[in-house]
C-alpha cells in the first residue's frame, strides 16, 4: 500500500474519530435574531409537519444565500443539520435545489467553504447528473465549475436523495480535510483533503444556490474537544 493511499485511509479514520470526542451545540433556527442574513430573506416556518427555516434569494437566479449564525465560531469538528431543497416555481431549468453549509466563513462573508447537494440529480435518469449530487467549492476563488474544469469527478459525487424531501447532512472537518456523509450512511459520499482556505477558523452558515427554496431544521454543532484532539499519520 503506498504512502499516499495510507495517509488518505489515516485521514478518513481521523474523521470518523472527531464525532466520539466532540462536545454537542444544537442551534435554534427559530431565531432569526441570531442570523446574519446576506443575499437572501428567512422566514421560521413549518415544513413536511416540522418546524423549520424558510430561505430563499433575495433575486432568483443571480446569487448565493447565507444566514450566517453569529457568534458560532468553527475550526475543527463536526456540523448536522436536516436540509430540504428543491428550485423555486418561476427558476430556470438549470436550477438544481442547490443546498448546504458553508463553514469556516470569514467575517464579512465574502471567502467561506462550502459542502452542498444538488436534489434534483439524486434519481435523476442521466448518469452524469447523478455523478454531480455532491459538491465542494471554496468561495470565491474556487467555485464549482473551476473544480469541476480542472479536477473532474474529484470534488463531487453521487449520492441518493430527492428534491424537497429532508435529508440529513454531516460533515466532519479536520484540518484541510472534510468528509460529506449524507442520510445514516456510515461511510461518507465526498472526501476532500485539500480544503481551499487551508487550516483555517470562521463562521458557520446556512447555504442556497442560486432557484432554490430552501428548508433547514435540528442544527448541531460539535466542537473537536483540545484533549480529544488526533494527529494525522503522513507515514
Amino acid at each position: 500500500m503506498g504512502k499516499r493511499v495510507k495517509t488518505s485511509l489515516c485521514v478518513l479514520v481521523v474523521l470518523v474519530a472527531f464525532s466520539s470526542v466532540a462536545r454537542s451545540a444544537e442551534i435554534l433556527l427559530s431565531d432569526v435574531s441570531r442570523l446574519d442574513i446576506r443575499g437572501a430573506e428567512a422566514q421560521p416556518t413549518s415544513y413536511h409537519g416540522q418546524p423549520a427555516l424558510r430561505l430563499t434569494g433575495k433575486e432568483l437566479y443571480q446569487s448565493d444565500g447565507l444566514a450566517v449564525i453569529r457568534n458560532q465560531a468553527f475550526h475543527n469538528g463536526t456540523i448536522e443539520v436536516e436540509v430540504a431543497g428543491a428550485p423555486r416555481k418561476t427558476a430556470p431549468g438549470d436550477a438544481r435545489g442547490f443546498i448546504g453549509i458553508a463553514f469556516r466563513t470569514q467575517a464579512d462573508a465574502s471567502h467561506y467553504e462550502c459542502l452542498y447537494i444538488r436534489p434534483t440529480n439524486g434519481r435523476s435518469d442521466d448518469q452524469l447528473r447523478r455523478n454531480h449530487s455532491t459538491q465542494y467549492s471554496s468561495f470565491p476563488e474556487w467555485p464549482w465549475d473551476r473544480l469541476r474544469s480542472e479536477s473532474p469527478g474529484v470534488y463531487e459525487s453521487y449520492a441518493d436523495m430527492m428534491p424537497g424531501e429532508w435529508t440529513h447532512l454531516r460533515i466532519v472537518v479536520h484540518g484541510t480535510n472534510a468528509a460529506l456523509y449524507i442520510g445514516k450512511a456510515e461511510q461518507p459520499s465526498l472526501v476532500i483533503h485539500d480544503l481551499k482556505l487551508g487550516d483555517s477558523q470562521g463562521g458557520i452558515a446556512l447555504w442556497i444556490g442560486p432557484g432554490t427554496e430552501g428548508y433547514f431544521r435540528n442544527l448541531r454543532v460539535l466542537g473537536e474537544e483540545k484533549n480529544g484532539e488526533t494527529k494525522i499519520d503522513g507515514g
